[in-house]
């Protein structure tokens, strides 16, 4: 391909991803905006500023429709539900990458596998799995199954990432009398920080958007996590039309999650570039 072409080819590349960021960046501001009109100011005017900003409405979604508590019930899940997807995965990556033994091809390929398993193939089965454990309207299952779920994508992270780690190190604390768990726990864990760091955002902001698997195995009102608890409080819409509240709400929910990705995006390009140039 010419240089030519191959300018031509970014300067496209670059104008579509600057429209779509110009799109989402509208798209939010526009919830945020209708979030703080009354509800007559929404269908009035469409494009309208709000004569006065409705701080109300936030304290409807919040306190009124209960997303304050639907709220903690995600921070608790998804806090767990990271914390255990990272302490399976690492050793199980680390392993995988740098250790020989007769079944590592099949089980990498397993894994790899897993990852392209859509979450509606084993909806049913699972569900059955945790009615018969009692587990299904705890979050306590909801954990289990989303450490589950996670691990292919993790692992298959995790592994690429170890491969990359130098090998001089570890037969270095090796020859120094390190035990093998000695050796990965305080040698190569931290030196997989950077991966480690953007398995845990990818996995929370995933997990903390997920709505199939919580609105599936969760029917108890309290225990609701946020995304299940927003889609009821838009099916109450039909009863009481209090549709900027459920744009406050929706504001609830995306706003900490973007936060969070925003403020700890440097790591996951870190993490990104560590990983594959070394």
């Amino acid at each position: 391909m010419k240089s030519n072409d191959r300018s031509i080819l970014l300067v496209i590349g670059k104008a579509l991803l600057y429209i779509w960021v110009i799109f989402i960046l509208f798209v939010l501001g526009w919830i945020v905006l209708a979030s703080l009109k009354t509800n007559q100011e929404l269908f009035d005017g469409f494009w309208k500023l709000p004569e006065t900003l409705q701080w109300g409405n936030y304290y409807t979604a919040w306190v009124q429709s209960d997303l304050a508590s639907y709220f903690f019930n995600s921070v608790i899940v998804v806090t767990v539900s990271v914390l255990g997807i990272v302490l399976v995965s690492a050793p199980a990556a680390y392993v995988l990458s740098r250790f020989k033994f007769f079944w590592k091809e099949p089980l990498t390929l397993l894994f790899v596998i897993g990852i392209g398993i859509p979450y509606q193939a084993v909806l049913i089965p699972i569900y059955l799995l945790l009615l018969k454990t009692g587990l299904i309207n705890s979050h306590l299952g909801l954990i289990i199954v989303y450490v589950a779920l996670s691990l292919p994508f993790t692992i298959f992270i995790l592994t690429g990432f170890f491969q990359t780690l130098p090998a001089e190190v570890e037969e270095a604390a090796a020859i120094d009398g390190a035990s093998a768990n000695t050796v990965f726990w305080k040698v190569m864990l931290p030196m997989a920080r950077p991966g480690l760091i953007t398995v845990t955002i990818l996995n929370a902001v995933s997990l903390w958007n997920e709505f199939l698997l919580a609105k599936a195995y969760i029917n108890v009102n309290d225990k609701y996590t946020l995304s299940v608890g927003l889609y009821q409080f838009y099916q109450s819409m039909q009863y009481n039309s209090d549709w900027v509240s459920l744009f406050a709400g929706v504001v609830i929910i995306i706003f900490p999650i973007l936060i969070f990705f925003l403020w700890l995006s440097d790591r996951i390009i870190e993490g990104m570039t560590a990983g594959s140039g070394k």
